[in-house]
């Protein structure tokens, strides 16, 4: 297949949006504490259309603004950047209409939110008398009112404006809901730990039509008094095909609650364009297309939504890369994910960021310890740091539990106890995991065998772990065709699932024909 000079410099151009983009996703969700998850129902969408965590519905004569039956996300008017949610409504008395914002359905979130209220912010572009706002109800299940999933139970429908008041133009208001105030009116009990939706319904039929803009939605307990903030120090700022990356030294306070990400593109006048959890000193702002100049600049804010003085300022231009530059750009991002988003425990990678901070994977680790391997080798880390954090993953392996030489698929990555995240089954070896593990293990081997004693123990310990793995166990029976996936002490081969195919399960035949 052959193309023209000016469809192949196009296809370059996607290739080049493709890989930004996937580079800027990588480093930002590293560290993801999921203690900051046990608190926000909403602070930001991840699209500038609509927000896939909601929906609504109006019916009769009433109206409820929606974009692809989700709520539309307002882009110019936020309290925290880039975003807000917009509620737009007209209430008929012939009529109804109900909007729902729901928990962000992270894969293995921490279940419960802890705190004793539900706060949030609220703007009007023109004021709204505290009787013609809508009313709130909260849910402990994914269909809002249509509950559907026992023990689903919702709360009795609360006056919003008994808690805003009169909303006046033009200026943010925090509205703060005692979760004690939250009484069943479902068959159930509702337990307002475990809210899965925020739904904002008609209240008053005035027939005006109203906009109000929503945005840090959480559950916690009143912020106590904090001293100001320090400013991050040492923000720095690189360049790329459609991107740049901005970097800053940690400040890590316990009042803090984010970091405020400030451009200029004009060389003066500065906006808000992102936030970034703490624990994270990282941040990636597309601007589309080479050429372009910025300037950036980092504050410190705590739960009071009050900034520290702000950092330095850091510029950086885009600019067209060689194939050469977008493949380091690419590897250099892995790198940072595993790296930067490993547990700090046992250096294993984390199985979802954010998620459930305590499960590490072992198959994923595999692939961390080869970035690893690559990050020494193109000189984004030392070798020293390189040895340092597989030491630290070999100590975990070494205490983790195993199953005849096998690890489990997660781990808990303080005590390397088994973590049955697939059901009960699914508590013993996990052979196809083990095997991925052991190919980053291998790899690593190899790689770090120099002359300080520090690749010779490492060396020498990886060896005992790839020696004590007992492949041949994993045969249902002693004249079993097949290696099967899982054992279980408790359950046997209760799963079983036999490793047939062209596929991921070709490595572990590999390695259990080199096995000594």
């Amino acid at each position: 297949m052959t193309f023209s000079a000016s469809r192949s410099r196009g296809s370059r151009s996607w290739y080049l949006f493709v890989l930004s983009a996937i580079s800027c996703l990588l480093p930002p969700v590293a560290h993801a504490a999921s203690d900051y998850y046990r608190h926000i129902v909403f602070d930001n969408s991840l699209t500038s259309d609509s927000y896939f965590y909601s929906g609504g519905q109006a019916s009769g004569q009433s109206f409820l603004e929606q974009k692809d039956y989700r709520l539309p996300v307002e882009t110019k008017i936020f309290l925290t950047p880039p975003n807000a949610i917009r509620l737009q409504w007209q209430s008929a008395p012939a009529g109804g209409w109900e909007a729902e914002i729901k928990t962000a359905d992270l894969r293995n979130r921490f279940p419960g939110l802890s705190g004793h209220n539900l706060y949030f912010w609220i703007f009007a572009p023109q004021p709204i008398a505290a009787a013609d706002l809508p009313k709130i109800v909260l849910s402990n299940a994914r269909e809002g009112l249509q509950v559907a999933e026992f023990p689903g139970s919702f709360s009795e429908p609360l006056e919003l404006g008994k808690y805003a008041g009169n909303v006046p133009a033009g200026r943010w208001v925090q509205v703060r809901i005692p979760l004690a105030d939250c009484r069943t009116a479902s068959i159930y009990p509702f337990r307002p730990e475990y809210v899965q939706n925020i739904i904002f319904h008609q209240g008053r039929a005035d027939g005006v039509r109203h906009t109000l803009i929503v945005d840090e939605i959480r559950v916690d307990d009143d912020p106590t008094a904090a001293a100001a903030l320090p400013a991050p120090s040492n923000v720095r700022a690189t360049g790329y095909d459609r991107h740049a990356e901005i970097e800053w030294n940690a400040v890590e306070p316990p009042a803090l609650a984010r970091y405020v990400i400030y451009r200029s593109l004009d060389g003066g006048n500065f906006s808000p364009v992102g936030i970034q959890l703490p624990g994270v000193h990282r941040y990636e702002d597309f601007l589309g297309k080479p050429d372009a100049h910025a300037q950036y600049k980092v504050a410190a804010s705590d739960w009071k939504y009050r900034e520290s003085a702000s950092s330095n300022v850091a510029s950086a231009s885009t600019r067209e890369l060689t194939d050469d530059e977008l493949l380091t750009m690419l590897q250099k991002a892995c790198f940072h994910y595993y790296w930067e988003g490993a547990d700090p425990h046992s250096g294993m990678a984390r199985e979802d960021i954010p998620g459930d901070d305590r499960v590490v994977a072992t198959g994923a680790s595999g692939f961390g310890i080869m970035a690893v391997i690559v990050g020494a080798d193109r000189g984004f880390i030392t070798r020293e740091q390189g040895v340092q954090r597989l030491t630290r993953i070999a100590d975990f392996l070494e205490h983790a539990q195993r199953y005849h030489g096998a690890w489990s698929h997660y781990m808990d990555g303080n005590t390397g106890q088994t973590m049955p995240v697939f059901g009960m089954f699914d508590n013993g070896g996990d052979l196809v995991e083990t095997s991925f593990l052991m190919q980053g293990l291998l790899a690593a081997r190899q790689y770090f065998h120099g002359p300080s004693e520090g690749e010779r123990s490492l060396y020498r310990r990886i060896t005992q772990l790839w020696e004590t793995v007992e492949w041949d166990w994993y045969r249902e029976t002693p004249t079993s065709d097949f290696l099967y996936w899982h054992w279980s002490p408790e359950w046997a081969f209760q799963i079983h699932h036999p490793l047939i195919g062209f596929n991921e399960v070709m490595i572990t035949y590999l390695l259990g024909i080199a096995s000594p």
